[in-house]
């Protein structure tokens, strides 16, 4: 089947965000003078955002009193780091590439912000531009819910039926398939051992983003 869009998670699937995630905190406890947690413990936690990330490192949570200026701290730092340590991932750039010769449109759609989505697009100065971008907060509800698909979607003009999501979250596969869509799972993501990508009911779980390009050249 020839897909007439693309539309990517963002953390762990398209771009390494990882680093500078845990960097920011890891500058956070060291801010407050808190045992800094490894990189190993929060990268797989990233793609939760600063919930997932700031329960991992200090056992906060969103009703805690603590939480909300544990955020904002969090955020002010994720910031000052200015995404320099966030990558595509390797593969990324040349499936863009194929995605712009064959004339099929892409989408971002993530549970980050849609303010710091584009500025981590901005930093990252892609040749190539999403067709539409949506962010945590463009929809009433974020991922696992099928209204940022949805929203995509009617943005681009195409049917469910033949557009594909890839995401490195049970979220994503949740929220494609109740949009309607085929959803794919990329192994090289950020996934929990205790939710292991096999589990989560993808179409099709992707080992390294150079297999979406070999299926993509065949297509």
């Amino acid at each position: 089947m020839r897909w007439q869009a693309l539309l990517f998670d963002l953390d762990g699937t398209l771009v390494d965000t990882a680093p500078d995630l845990a960097g920011a905190v890891q500058d956070l406890a060291r801010e407050r003078n808190l045992a800094v947690p490894t990189f190993s413990n929060l990268r797989k936690m990233a793609s939760h955002g600063a919930p997932g990330l700031l329960g991992a490192a200090f056992g906060v949570a969103p009703n805690d009193p603590e939480y909300a200026q544990m955020r904002f701290d969090f955020l002010r730092l994720y910031r000052a780091r200015t995404h320099r340590n966030s990558p595509l991932f390797p593969g990324i750039l040349e499936i863009l590439e194929i995605l712009q010769y064959k004339r099929i449109p892409w989408a971002i759609v993530t549970n980050k912000s849609e303010e710091l989505t584009r500025e981590l697009l901005a930093v990252l100065a892609l040749p190539y531009s999403p067709a539409v971008l949506v962010g945590g907060d463009t929809t009433a509800e974020p991922k696992p819910s099928p209204l940022p698909v949805r929203f995509a979607l009617d943005h681009l003009g195409i049917a469910a039926e033949y557009a594909l999501l890839l995401g490195d979250d049970r979220r994503d596969i949740e929220a494609a398939h109740a949009a309607g869509c085929t959803a794919w799972a990329a192994r090289w993501g950020y996934w929990q051992e205790s939710d292991p990508v096999d589990a989560w009911g993808a179409d099709t779980v992707l080992r390294e983003p150079q297999e979406l390009r070999l299926r993509l050249l065949t297509s």
